[in-house]
């Protein structure tokens, strides 16, 4: 169907809502005529003519004596009358221009009544063709010539009439723009700014903005979704850019109808016109995209507070929630875009087979959906060529795109179904990851994980029928506490040679000539054993910086790769089991890990030392060859002190540092310490992680900074919390005096110290995602008043305290207990 077509159609049915067929005995459900229809308004008959043209709904015939009375009235409008009523003051306006309104506004304050300037923003901002060809750039002549109308024109303006009230797009005379230079567009962004300052302070020309943007959406519907307009011209994108340069746009005026009704349009445009969008407000200053930003947060907050949803009734179902989150993704987009990126110094990504036994199993179980990889990209961000990942640093800090109203609603069991399975007929916030939180998203991880250990559990059953052999559902680890490293390694090396997919299967740990059930203590305990032996620094596996406290890969280590393997599957299998480790890595670790290259500005927090006197050398103002007398050739020592030299160039020792090639020197010797000295380590640790996560969608859904969280915890700590989630046993309870006295002790710790007892009583000086009031902490009763120290039982989290005689007592007990000792407690 042709547009003219499809426009008549819609007239019609409007038509049809408003005024009926003029037969009183008329049965269509869908025509004013009936006895049982019931009236609408303007707005809403608009929207629902748009609607049954969707469906082929049933059109009447006009009536005889409704054909007699409507040819007195055959020029009626699709009555947009609060917006232009009949009278012709500067009717005959193609387009706007700042001159343009300027005079109008102008004309109005000298007669003091500002309707004629009212009628014409309300038919210019509810007309997709007047609107696309208003603002030009490429129109100095605009106020000039939009007052010039030819007779002809005239004619097709009064035929055209109902079909303008639509705002129905007609293509403008020019030809397409080129959009190879997605920055160019044909409105001019800055006149439009000028517009809206003197329109805005006017109270009616702000009620017709909104009415026209109601009036305006369902025809923008139509086109995108039916019509491929986009396609056709490319400038159908600036009545998005001018639309979306109202700084009014979050009032409550637009937030009820206009605003959610414009959402759901701009989430209809195609990925390229989107991306245009995103790289266009990229170049904005950083007031008008957070505007922008808040704009739609804005939208999806009054929505969610202002409806209740539940198990059946789900916030992915509100139309609005939804788009507004499409349409805040561009602008995430954008942020990135503005700000700092490296979309270079990416690691190699290793080819993965897509064929496997395990997914032959899976689709013979007819679950192949569900255990799926899920999208790695999105169509966003792969049409822009940029990822989070890439961002260095955002215009707008990545947590201010969180929105906690939502992150309070979303159901992510019901989420990360549409996620992995339903996702091209229902959406899932974690398609756009970046308005979730951590702990929110660590859900949708937790779901993931648990759904792949029910997984393997139900293929060994299968395995176990079809060989007649003892099914074992669980990844059993039996170890010895003084060879556990060896037995790990041995073990782990096992499985991951013969049946990978037994590290999807959930861990039970053993220690050998010990009883006991492992419900999450024992894999606790195993990890911290592991992780204390192999960052032990008389292994030489790892450096440690006293300064920043952070360790390192040893680059002359005499261990085997299989030793760096096993830490990788280490940290892997905690994100799998959902165990927090006391893992002390800079942020460059966790950037390489997702596949980014370490760079200089990663050295801040690896080698702050180097780092610093890199940057001095790039600030040096003086003569940097004579001065510094550098060459490209760089020493270090190795594990037993003999210095080691490396040429960062070829014949480095006979190229020197100069002002001119220092940027250079600096990017080679970091790209040295970071990835190529270490490449052997990292390569064989990075290997073990993905051994455990390569099929998870932890890429997809976090940054760096989060899986840092995931794997050692935030290190932000609320010990009011933990008050409020803590247990008592062996006769303790919250109203006993020495727990008061223990909580008063303890709030009145200094940060380190609060981070000491942590580490005592937990094994790690951090929080679980989602705070210490998701940590289950125990506090026993340990006897009467002694001199002995508190204890421990890092695995549980619990605390063996004493019932000390005096608050004092308590504080020097308790104070040497958590300075002195090392490992899991003191006894």
């Amino acid at each position: 169907m042709n547009r003219a077509a499809a426009k008549h159609l819609i007239e019609r049915y409007f038509r049809q809502l408003t005024e009926g067929c003029g037969n009183g005995a008329c049965t269509n459900e869908f025509c004013a005529s009936c006895c049982d229809f019931q009236p609408l308004d303007n707005n809403s008959a608009a929207a629902k003519a748009l609607e049954l043209f969707k469906i082929n709904a049933k059109l009447c015939n006009p009536h005889p004596s409704k054909k007699d009375s409507s040819a007195n009235d055959k020029d009626r409008k699709m009555s947009d009358g609060d917006l232009c009523p009949t009278e012709e003051d500067f009717s005959d306006l193609h387009y706007l221009t700042e001159a343009s309104v300027c005079m109008i506004l102008s004309s109005c304050e000298e007669e003091g009544d500002y309707s004629a300037l009212v009628r014409v923003i309300g038919r210019v901002f509810s007309n997709t063709e007047i609107l696309m060809k208003s603002f030009r750039k490429d129109e100095p002549k605009a106020a000039e010539n939009s007052f010039k109308t030819t007779e002809l024109d005239k004619k097709e303006n009064q035929s055209e009439q109902t079909s303008e009230s639509l705002g129905a797009v007609a293509l403008p005379e020019e030809s397409p723009r080129n959009i190879d230079d997605p920055l160019e567009v044909s409105v001019d962004i800055e006149a439009v700014r000028r517009v809206y300052d003197k329109l805005l302070t006017n109270d009616q020309v702000e009620a017709a903005l909104v009415n026209a943007i109601i009036y305006l959406t369902p025809n923008m519907e139509l086109d995108l979704e039916y019509l491929d307009v986009y396609e056709t011209n490319p400038d159908y994108l600036n009545i998005f850019i001018i639309v979306m340069e109202n700084s009014n746009l979050h009032s409550p005026e637009y937030l009820e109808v206009a605003l959610p009704q414009f959402c759901k349009v701009m989430s209809k445009l195609p990925v390229t016109a989107l991306a245009r969008l995103s790289k266009l407000w990229s170049t904005y200053e950083l007031r008008h995209i957070r505007r922008m930003m808040e704009t739609f947060q804005q939208l999806i907050t009054f929505t969610v507070v202002s409806n209740e949803y539940d198990g059946e009734n789900l916030v992915n179902d509100d139309e609005t929630v939804v788009a507004a989150t499409k349409c805040l993704k561009v602008v995430f987009y954008a942020s990135i875009q503005g700000g700092d990126v490296d979309v270079e110094h990416n690691e190699e990504e290793e080819e993965e087979d897509s064929e496997s036994d395990e997914l032959t199993l899976h689709e013979l179980l007819g679950e192949e959906r569900l255990y799926k990889k899920g999208p790695r990209v999105d169509p966003l961000e792969k049409e822009l060529c940029v990822r989070a990942l890439d961002s260095i640093n955002p215009l707008i800090p990545f947590d201010d795109f969180i929105n906690e109203s939502l992150n309070e609603v979303v159901e992510m069991d019901k989420d990360f179904t549409f996620f992995k399975i339903n996702a091209e007929s229902k959406f899932s916030f974690q398609t756009c990851p970046f308005i979730l939180s951590v702990i929110t998203k660590s859900q949708g991880l937790y779901y993931d994980n648990r759904i792949r250990m029910y997984s393997e559990r139900r293929l060994t059953a299968l395995y176990s029928m079809v060989q007649g052999q003892q099914p074992n559902p669980y990844l059993k680890l039996k170890v010895r506490r003084d060879h556990i490293i060896d037995d790990a390694l041995v073990r782990l090396e096992m499985i991951s040679m013969e049946n990978p997919s037994d590290l999807k299967k959930q861990l039970f740990v053993e220690f050998e000539g010990e009883q006991g059930v492992d419900e999450g203590g024992v894999s606790k305990e195993f990890f911290q054993l592991v992780l204390e032996e192999i960052f032990n620094p008389d292994i030489g596996m790892f450096t440690y910086d006293d300064d920043t406290k952070l360790f390192w890969f040893n680059s002359s280590s005499l261990e085997n790769e299989a030793q760096y393997t096993l830490v990788g599957l280490v940290l892997g299998l905690a994100i799998y089991n959902n165990c927090i480790l006391d893992v002390h890595f800079p942020m460059v670790v966790y950037r390489k890990l997702m596949g980014k290259k370490g760079t200089a500005l990663d050295l801040s927090d690896s080698h702050p030392a180097l780092h610093q006197s890199l940057k001095n050398l790039l600030e040096y103002s003086g003569d940097v060859k004579e001065d510094m007398t550098l060459t490209f050739q760089i020493s270090h020592t190795d594990l037993f002190g003999n210095p080691v030299l490396y040429d960062l160039k070829e014949d480095g020792e006979q190229i020197p540092v100069t002002k001119e090639n220092r940027q250079e020197f600096v990017d080679l010797y970091a790209d040295y310490i970071l990835n190529t000295s270490v490449e052997r380590q990292f390569k064989a640790f990075k290997k073990g992680f993905l051994m455990v996560t390569n099929e998870s969608p932890l890429k997809y859904l976090f940054r760096p900074e989060e899986v840092e969280m995931l794997i050692c915890g935030s290190r932000k700590l609320d010990f009011e919390a933990l008050e409020k989630t803590t247990e008592y046993d062996g006769g303790y309870s919250k109203e006993s005096q020495i727990i008061k006295d223990f909580w008063e002790t303890i709030h009145s710790f200094g940060e380190e110290q609060k981070r000491l007892f942590l580490q005592f009583t937990t094994g790690t000086d951090r929080a679980p995602v989602g705070g210490l009031g998701k940590l289950k902490m125990i506090i026993a009763k340990n006897g009467s008043d002694t001199d002995r120290l508190p204890t421990s039982h890092t695995c549980f989290n619990a605390l063996l305290l004493p019932e000390y005689s005096s608050k004092e007592k308590l504080r020097e007990r308790l104070l040497k207990a958590i300075t002195y000792a090392k490992g899991f407690g003191m006894l």
